[in-house]
């Protein structure tokens, strides 16, 4: 399957009806949709904490200036990250 290409300028955000929060039971980042929940690691936890309106590059280069990460090689992570959760409904881009 051939990985869709999101714009840099793209701005990523929750489809409605899915809420990132913290479970009260373990305390870790969980993603709620209608049909379930996700866990979600640090990272995409991470991603998906700016997903308010700011473009992908935005996104990209704060993740990179808060882990010391060479942006070009972080895009290609939060792109596939992102259409993962967008062939699952779970974002959209405007």
């Amino acid at each position: 399957m051939a990985t869709e290409i999101i714009p840099d300028a793209a701005r990523p955000r929750l489809e409605k009806g899915v809420r990132l929060q913290t479970d009260s039971a373990t305390g870790n980042s969980v993603l709620l949709f209608p049909e379930g929940i996700i866990e979600l690691n640090e990272t995409a936890h991470e991603i998906l904490s700016r997903c308010d309106g700011r473009t992908l590059s935005e996104i990209v280069w704060e993740l990179a200036g808060h882990y010391d990460a060479d942006p070009a090689a972080l895009m290609a992570d939060v792109r596939q990250t992102l259409v993962d959760l967008h062939q699952r409904k779970l974002v959209e881009f405007t």
